[in-house]
């Protein structure tokens, strides 16, 4: 039986990690060893920036409705105190954009939690 080498796979393999690697700053991005470092470490800083971005937004969100809340004479709690007990199921995304375009919409928001509490 013939003689199998690996070459062709460890040629692709490294190939393939060069190019994940492609814009690095210096031997970063030329040599493999580094490469894979980099690459490997940038997929960490990915992770951990998924979970950010979504904790990040959800601050942002809460920051807008707090303030139009506040324009409208309540905190930001018991707002989304009366508007649970009220029935009014909006997330937190759609609340905000609320609060941004249309004042009056979530003014009428507003006065219905009240009169839930």
């Amino acid at each position: 039986m013939a003689r199998v080498k690996g070459a062709l796979a460890t040629r692709a393999r490294r190939n393939k990690m060069l190019k994940a690697a492609k814009g690095y700053w210096g031997s970063k991005s030329k040599h493999y060893k580094m490469a894979k470092q980099a690459v490997m470490k940038s997929g960490q800083y990915a992770f951990i920036g998924r979970k950010l971005k979504k904790r990040d937004f959800r601050r942002l969100w809460i920051a807008r409705i707090s303030a139009q809340a506040k324009v409208n004479g309540m905190n930001y709690s018991t707002f989304m105190c009366g508007l649970k007990r009220a029935g009014i199921t909006l997330n937190r995304k759609m609340l905000s954009e609320i609060a941004i375009s249309d004042k009056e919409a979530f003014a009428a928001l507003a006065e219905k939690a009240k009169a839930a509490l």
